[in-house]
């Protein structure tokens, strides 16, 4: 005989209540087998009701069927008792600590296949056979076994819970909803189950939905962090050519800024990773969300459905990328810039002081979230120290505090001659081009002083409006500047700040402060904030 074959065998005369092979075999009168003193304890569980049920089909009899061996099972049985096949069927599993347990098993008892919640009890494949076979039991609404199926009962009037009251967001069963809950909004568990699911639905959307977001937003950071590497790359060689046409004494300077530019990038991109782990870290929330709710959204009772849903299905807000803003491959170009300008002006620099060449311009904002500055310490973060440039001045500009202050006056200066000099504005702009994070101040007197920033390239000689310097309306002016995300913002300094305009643009060039002065005696000072 086939190993199969007698598996089969065997499975047929096995006992559905000690799942062994049937000893002194019985077959009652709805021809299901059993052993003879199985389904006689059985029975004597029920003589109280004086009904006696299969524990299969839970036909019932009455009286209580004479019990008579049935002797061609029992030559069947020691025919496979002889082959060794002792044991129950392979496939068999018996209940442990959490498995949820068939109901009707006796004796150790076999893992439930389904719970049925009309029964509210659960099943082994054997004992749920019933379900499939009687047409009213075919009815029975079946889900995976639960241990909790006692909890669709109301503690009240153990009645099946069966309805949702939205009024007070609770299950209740039928009497419940005449009682407590009468007049209240009230629907099937089913019907408020099909609204949540949708609601489940547009929720999953929405975390997918934010996960490819992210998962975009974790690209462009990597882009980022590839453009920075090459920027910096191009910065670190352009320097180095535009150094070697310096003198010896300029050499170090140029290892400095080589040095600047390889910290600033390490630091960038070293921010840029961190931020990279931060989103990929709430893709992975958002993907064990989605999880929860894909898993809940598979719940066949309504009433666990109903009762994880509401602290299953809140989310946490998300973290706001609408902020993250790649500029224009800008990172260390002003680095050059400012490098090129140095050998242009080298004559004017070793005559005066020398100039710091700084690295802030090349700051590379890349974060989620990075408020403007409130107080006037905030702003003093962002500080600089300018000074202005004598080769701007007009000639009715006179220059001291070395080179931070500026008065109208009646004598014009014996300037030299410059193509960078204002001759038709009382004018004049900072030596020092700004980019990144800038903030510093001015104070003024007289009846007509304007601070202003523009590009290098404004109109030198341009009587009309448009290479004019703006004014302020307070003695004491403080102008914050963000070249990156293209905010420009002046405040009146007291004891509070106060904005006076804010405007939000692109720049596509550095920048430098300026002053225009209207009538002589007029003077602007740029303040020491350090």
């Amino acid at each position: 005989m086939a190993q199969k074959g007698d598996q089969l065998d065997q499975e047929t005369i096995s006992c559905s209540i000690c799942l062994d092979l049937l000893k002194d075999p019985v077959t009652i009168p709805c021809g299901h087998s059993y052993c003879m003193s199985c389904i006689k304890n059985f029975w004597d569980g029920e003589d109280q009701k004086k009904i006696y049920s299969c524990p299969q089909c839970r036909r019932t009899f009455t009286p209580r069927p004479v019990l008579m061996k049935n002797t061609m099972l029992a030559a069947l049985v020691e025919q496979l008792k002889k082959t060794g096949l002792q044991a129950a069927p392979a496939d068999h599993c018996y209940a442990g600590p959490e498995d949820v347990a068939c109901d009707v098993c006796t004796g150790r008892k076999l893992k439930a296949f389904k719970s049925c919640l009309v029964c509210l009890a659960s099943y082994c494949k054997n004992h749920l056979q019933p379900h499939y076979d009687s047409a009213p039991l075919k009815k029975h609404k079946l889900v995976e076994p639960s241990k909790k199926l006692q909890e669709n009962i109301c503690s009240r009037h153990d009645k099946l819970i069966e309805i949702f009251c939205r009024t007070d967001q609770q299950s209740i069963c039928y009497l419940c909803s005449m009682d407590d809950h009468k007049g209240h909004n009230t629907v099937s568990a089913a019907a408020e189950r099909t609204e949540r699911q949708r609601e489940l639905e547009v929720s999953r959307l929405n975390i997918q939905q934010r996960i490819q977001d992210r998962e975009k937003d974790v690209k462009l950071l990597q882009q980022e962090v590839e453009d920075m590497s090459r920027s910096a790359d191009k910065a670190v060689e352009d320097s180095e050519k535009i150094f070697t046409q310096l003198i010896c004494l300029l050499q170090k300077r140029s290892s400095d800024v080589k040095q600047q530019i390889r910290s600033q990038q390490e630091n960038e991109v070293s921010r840029v990773k961190e931020l990279q782990e931060k989103l990929q870290q709430e893709i992975t929330e958002l993907k064990r969300k989605d999880a929860e709710l894909k898993k809940l959204s598979h719940t066949e009772d309504h009433n666990q459905f109903l009762h994880n849903y509401p602290s299953v299905s809140q989310l946490s807000e998300p973290t706001n990328s609408s902020s993250i803003n790649i500029r224009p491959l800008r990172h260390f170009e002003d680095v050059t810039a400012a490098v090129s300008e140095l050998r242009d002006k080298l004559q004017d620099i070793l005559r005066d002081k020398w100039t710091n060449i700084s690295l802030t311009g090349t700051e590379v904002k890349v974060s989620l979230s990075e408020p403007e500055p409130k107080t006037r310490a905030d702003f003093l973060k962002y500080s600089c120290e300018i000074t202005l440039d004598p080769n701007t001045a007009n000639a009715r500009l006179l220059l001291s505090e070395g080179n931070r202050k500026v008065e109208a006056v009646r004598h014009q200066q014996s300037y030299s001659s410059h193509p960078d000099r204002f001759t038709g504005k009382w004018q004049v702009l900072s030596r020092e081009s700004l980019t990144g994070h800038c903030y510093w101040e001015v104070v003024w007197r007289g009846t007509g002083v304007h601070v202003a920033v523009a590009y290098k390239n404004i109109s030198r000689v341009d009587l009309a409006d448009k290479s004019e310097f703006g004014g302020p309306l307070s003695s004491r002016v403080g102008v914050y500047l963000d070249h990156r995300a293209g905010i420009l913002s002046f405040y009146s300094v007291s004891e509070t700040m106060t904005l006076l305009h804010r405007f939000q643009t692109t720049f596509t060039q550095p920048l430098h402060a300026g002053l225009r002065l209207c009538n002589y005696g007029d003077t602007a000072e740029l303040c020491k904030l350090k």
